[in-house]
């Protein structure tokens, strides 16, 4: 028997690409999906041939609205008030009701969530449709958890929905975070069944999800990726300036739109890419320094590759505590991070091997995760259950 599954997501490149595993098991096993997000995210879907329907402004307006209300960038700001204002108060009152109708009219058999999207729990409560929330890294500590369900709160009651208690408010939370990089003493919340869900690097729809190739002889190769937001010149220049002077080859991601000329670097030592699958980029690659998005910190973990995790906004300082807390790599903080200390920390994690055997074993446990098709399957089986129970 096949369903309608509704994807919810903040419409960003690092809030959807985690949930594209997913949506691509479901329609592999013959299910009808559909996507609820902002129109901005159609360059994104439409080569996967997934069904849009348009909700919401993108985050640029939202981060203005922020702005107008707080005088805080939630971006580089990342502080609870600022975060919660923007997920939970904002991007709801923006895009909630048009996203109620696009769901209404379009009838789910399940909507699936990402952690930080807090529209798609509500159109799911108004719907009543069961409700699976993925959670794309680490747990979100309650300093910043709690001021989301306060924020929230008022958004369920004025459309006369009972307000909920916690930020996981469905009956699945999907898993993707490996047990070596999670909190200590992380539990489900009574009444959530947990289901733990491979996380994989983005990839092309028609790769194969091999592993990773070890490099081969040679100079090591370092990815450099500050994702598809925080790839700034200003940041990125100088640091790829530094790593000149270190023994290695360079790959350098471009974000969004960026351009070779952008980083005022000449060096043949030094490749720049423009924005393509992280799977690709991982090839024979050594080590990975990286601003900690969390699609890139577990893609880069899933292959077993050690990384510098060098945090500029958002959740990213979460990736970078959970990382250097399990020996996979280095986190190197504001204050810190100046383009000569980094070159530094790759130098300790190419000489170290401990940081190459524990970004293995967490790659390891990845790879005994259940893989998204099995995941797709146990939930069909779960939802068709509970309409028949």
């Amino acid at each position: 028997m096949s369903m309608r599954v509704l994807f919810s997501n903040v419409p960003s490149f690092g809030h959807f690409l985690p949930l594209l595993p997913l949506i691509r098991a479901f329609r592999r096993q013959g299910h009808d999906v559909a996507v609820v997000t902002a129109a901005g995210m159609t360059p994104l879907l439409a080569p996967e041939g997934i069904e849009l329907l348009p909700a919401g402004p993108m985050p640029d307006v939202l981060f203005a609205e922020v702005g107008r209300k707080l005088g805080i960038n939630p971006a580089t700001e990342p502080i609870p008030e600022a975060v919660a204002e923007f997920f939970a108060g904002v991007r709801v009152d923006l895009t909630a009701d048009e996203a109620f109708a696009q769901a209404k009219s379009w009838r789910p058999d399940l909507i699936v969530n990402e952690m930080l999207d807090f529209v798609g729990p509500l159109v799911a409560a108004g719907l009543d449709v069961p409700l699976a929330t993925l959670a794309f890294g680490p747990a979100v500590p309650a300093e910043f958890t709690d001021p989301l369900i306060a924020v929230v709160r008022s958004r369920y009651e004025e459309r006369g929905l009972p307000a909920p208690q916690r930020v996981q408010t469905g009956r699945w939370l999907l898993d993707t975070c490996p047990p070596g990089l999670q909190f200590e003493g992380f539990a489900v919340p009574q009444g959530v069944e947990r289901i733990a869900l491979r996380p994989e690097p983005h990839q092309a729809p028609d790769a194969s999800t091999g592993a990773h190739t070890p490099p081969a002889g040679g100079r090591p190769r370092v990815l450099v990726s500050f994702g598809t937001v925080f790839a700034d010149p200003a940041v990125v220049g100088p640091l790829l300036g530094a790593l000149t002077d270190v023994d290695v080859d360079v790959l350098a991601t471009l974000g969004l739109d960026g351009k070779p000329e952008d980083y005022q670097l000449d060096s043949e030592r030094v490749e720049f890419s423009p924005f393509v699958p992280l799977a690709q980029l991982l090839e024979n690659v050594s080590a990975v320094i990286t601003h900690g998005g969390a699609g890139t910190t577990l893609g880069t973990l899933a292959r077993g590759v050690p990384m510098v995790v060098v945090p500029q906004g958002a959740d990213q300082f979460i990736q970078a505590d959970r990382v250097a807390a399990s020996g996979a790599g280095l986190a190197l903080m504001p204050g810190q991070a100046d383009p000569a200390a980094i070159a530094a920390a790759l130098r300790r994690l190419l000489d170290e091997p401990t940081f190459t055997e524990a970004a293995r074993r967490i790659g390891a446990e990845v790879a005994t995760m259940p893989s998204p098709d099995e995941v797709a399957e146990r939930l069909r089986a779960e939802v068709i259950g509970q309409g028949q129970g």
